[in-house]
């Protein structure tokens, strides 16, 4: 007896293998060294990163927008600009950066209201780099026939 798959898991099975696969190029030096960079420099945020949860909801965060930058590097590996790439995730990323933004005010009880349009830009910076590294090296994994 054969085993009916349909297309929506074969999808689902090819997207989870090739995450997989771009995932095993980020270690977790390189993202505590990049929550340090962004967050860690600035007095705002460096006494909210010294807890543990903020700073796993940043690796979320960072692995969401590089996975999300690796998908679609296949649009610039076709040709396209990395601007007009941006345009068509402009959606997702926005809620990436919203919800590092909305977390970090939650637990920061509201002490870095003063500096939210700061902040916000911290957020928005560090989603847009680790963006462009997904999208570098998904680009780079197109160019040597590796997705």
């Amino acid at each position: 007896m054969n085993v009916i798959t349909t297309f929506k898991e074969k999808k689902r099975e090819k997207r989870l293998k090739y995450e997989k696969s771009v995932l095993r190029e980020i270690s977790l030096k390189s993202l505590k060294e990049r929550v340090k960079q962004y967050f860690g420099s600035s007095k705002l945020t460096s006494s909210l990163i010294l807890q543990s949860g903020i700073e796993e909801a940043c690796y979320d965060i960072a692995i969401e927008a590089y996975l999300l930058g690796a998908h679609f590097s296949r649009f610039g590996f076709y040709g396209e600009s990395v601007e007009s790439v941006k345009d068509r995730c402009k959606k997702e990323e926005k809620h990436l950066i919203d919800t590092l933004y909305n977390f970090l005010l939650y637990w920061g009880k509201g002490t870095e209201s003063v500096y939210n349009e700061s902040l916000y830009y911290l957020c928005e910076q560090y989603v847009e780099s680790w963006w462009m590294e997904g999208f570098r090296k998904g680009e780079r994994r197109h160019k040597l026939r590796l997705h």
